[in-house]
């Protein structure tokens, strides 16, 4: 769904494909996806802790806007107050590569972990 084609800086598979994880708020998974409606594409932004498999933090909008992720973040830590070092995986999207996005995880203290 995101563009991986653009000139962000884009950080190295961290998760490696492990998408276990032992305890809450060890390892969030990002993605952004679109629904077709009767008034027409809504698009879908989600951050998943991958120990529950439970939606933690989402945002819907109908027309792709770099602040969807951010809302869906935004979502996800108010909700869950993650601990520093929480591996944050999405793939390599313009927008998890923003530099605004890329801000919000430094201030929360995340290990940022892309795939293409």
């Amino acid at each position: 769904m995101g563009d991986s084609n653009h000139a962000f800086n884009v950080a190295p598979s961290l998760l490696n494909r492990d998408f276990r994880a032992d305890q809450p708020n060890q390892k969030w998974a990002g993605d952004i996806s679109y629904v077709w409606t009767r008034e027409g594409w809504l698009y879908l932004a989600v951050i998943l802790d991958l120990h529950s498999r439970r939606i933690i933090g989402w945002a819907v909008i109908n027309r792709m806007k770099r602040d969807l992720a951010i809302r869906a973040l935004k979502m996800a830590i108010a909700l869950r107050q993650p601990p520093k070092g929480c591996l944050h995986h999405t793939d390599r999207g313009s927008q998890y590569c923003a530099n605004d996005y890329q801000k919000l995880l430094r201030q929360h203290g995340f290990q940022v972990s892309m795939s293409g």
